[in-house]
């Protein structure tokens, strides 16, 4: 298959290189000025859970086509795209009119109705996921992981043709695909998770500072217990873990990610550890929720007060 990854940030990077290796051919698509930048070759520092724990990190100069325009007479038969929430928008825009017959991976979080995220590329050529995957970029090295499971989902009640072409894409380069039915609150579930991660690290100053501390760490768990009510008025279904985190104590919460998920030699305490992803639109969209419901959200209010101050 002949991949273009829409980007060159660590998430497309590193599943690029995971299906390079697989026997795929990937090439980057970058705005204007910015082939220079990057170069020919990207560093790789990634830690890869497919394999075992004595073979996980690879280290690795990995040689990389980029370009910085999309023909219209292209012959990609996957468009990957991996974007901030607020840049789905603009890169829609610019996809649109230049996708051609290729399917278009959406792979991101996003607040809003994915369907309407996606408007005007086709949806019987889209395709919808989330990342097992994370980092950062420092300089031209990516310091990041790629978890077994990745996830799908799906906008009909049996996947399309091209769902399952994509699927089995991930799944034969030794990836655990994770299909959801409901994606949409799915999506809003996590999206709320990460809002209150935001929320933590517009106080403390970094991600690596909040999974270093049980405080912070607890602070996510209250910031979550103020965001349900906006799930609930949405009509969202609460998954299984933000259900768990409207009924337990903050600071048992705080202890258990601290010594067991960010534990110094876990996979998630050095994912977050080089996450420098810029703070706050995530925040910003649950505020606006919160007004336009009328639920009184105090935590939620005073991190826009750090948003303003950035």
């Amino acid at each position: 298959m002949k991949i273009l990854f829409f980007g060159r940030g660590a998430i497309g990077t590193q599943y690029a290189w995971a299906l390079e290796k697989a026997g795929h051919t990937v090439e980057f698509y970058v705005r204007e000025g910015r082939k220079a930048q990057y170069g020919s070759h990207v560093n790789l520092e990634i830690l890869d859970a497919r394999r075992g724990k004595k073979d996980r990190l690879v280290k690795e100069k990995w040689p990389i086509v980029i370009h910085e325009d999309i023909p219209s007479n292209h012959n990609y038969d996957l468009i990957f795209v991996s974007v901030n929430p607020e840049q789905i928008t603009s890169s829609v825009e610019y996809l649109a009119p230049r996708i051609g017959n290729a399917s278009v991976l959406f792979i991101g979080n996003f607040w809003r109705d994915i369907k309407q995220a996606a408007h005007p590329i086709p949806l019987n050529q889209v395709v919808w996921g989330f990342p097992g995957c994370g980092g950062g970029c420092e300089g031209n090295t990516i310091y990041g992981g790629l978890y077994k499971t990745i996830n799908f989902g799906l906008f009909e009640s049996e996947p399309s043709a091209r769902d399952i072409e994509i699927h089995k894409l991930f799944a034969d380069a030794g990836f655990k695909v994770a299909l959801h039915r409901d994606f949409q609150s799915w999506l809003m579930n996590h999206f709320v998770s990460n809002a209150a991660m935001e929320m933590e690290v517009l106080k403390s100053g970094s991600f690596e500072k909040v999974s270093m501390s049980k405080e912070a760490l607890a602070g996510v768990n209250s910031n979550t217990k103020e965001m349900i009510p906006i799930l609930k008025a949405k009509g969202v279904r609460l998954d299984t873990l933000t259900k768990a985190m409207g009924v337990l104590p903050p600071r048992a919460v705080g202890s258990l990610m601290k010594n067991l998920v960010f534990s110094p030699n876990s996979m998630p305490f050095a994912l977050m550890k080089h996450n420098h992803y810029k703070v706050g639109a995530a925040v910003q969209e649950i505020i606006s929720e919160a007004r336009k419901y009328n639920i009184q959200a105090p935590r939620l209010f005073e991190a826009e007060r750090l948003i303003t101050q950035k």
